[in-house]
């Protein structure tokens, strides 16, 4: 049995959890977020609390049960105080910036990256060229903050590229001159 799937899900004055033909859906302030459930495992509302447990003691039910948990739970945090990554474009001439729907940037090639961004997700840049990816759904947060930085992976010389805010780059030591 999974440790994490044990423990229930509170749900927040505000948020609403309907559990119907195997997909559960949770609105709440910010929107609506919907994720088919498994057959491996069975969801119960009661008091306040959405508590899934695993119908047998299959590996594949166990393993199960601890996902579709944290996915509910990912759902409840996103409809009531959202995700947010930063990213950080570092570089002589690197910038970023948001035209309507796209977010353009000049990473140093020969011509510029436009992404579209998704439905659901806002992106903001600002002076520092910090690049700001928010919304309700964290797959979807992650994913597109994940595209944005593949884009231009930092470098360990110079630090050049896109790295996350948290994100430490271990920094290697140049050539030096023999003498």
């Amino acid at each position: 049995m999974s440790k994490i799937g044990k423990l229930p899900v509170a749900i927040p004055a505000g948020v609403t959890v309907t559990h119907k033909d195997g997909v559960v859906v949770v609105k709440g302030p910010k929107g609506e977020l919907s994720q088919a459930v498994n057959d491996l495992v069975s969801i119960e509302l009661k008091d306040g609390e959405l508590c899934v447990s695993a119908k047998d003691d299959s590996k594949a039910s166990n393993a199960a049960h601890g996902l579709y948990r944290v996915l509910v739970q990912n759902m409840v945090t996103g409809v009531t105080t959202g995700f947010t990554k930063t990213l950080v474009v570092t570089g002589v001439g690197y910038r970023a910036e948001v035209q309507g729907k796209h977010l353009v940037m000049n990473l140093g090639y020969s011509s510029d990256f436009i992404a579209v961004i998704p439905e659901g997700l806002t992106v903001a840049v600002d002076a520092q060229n910090k690049i700001s990816v928010s919304g309700i759904s964290k797959q979807l947060v992650g994913e597109f903050s994940a595209q944005i930085r593949k884009l231009r992976m930092p470098e360990p010389y110079k630090g050049k590229g896109i790295r996350y805010d948290s994100e430490i780059i271990r920094r290697k030591v140049g050539k030096t001159g023999v003498k």
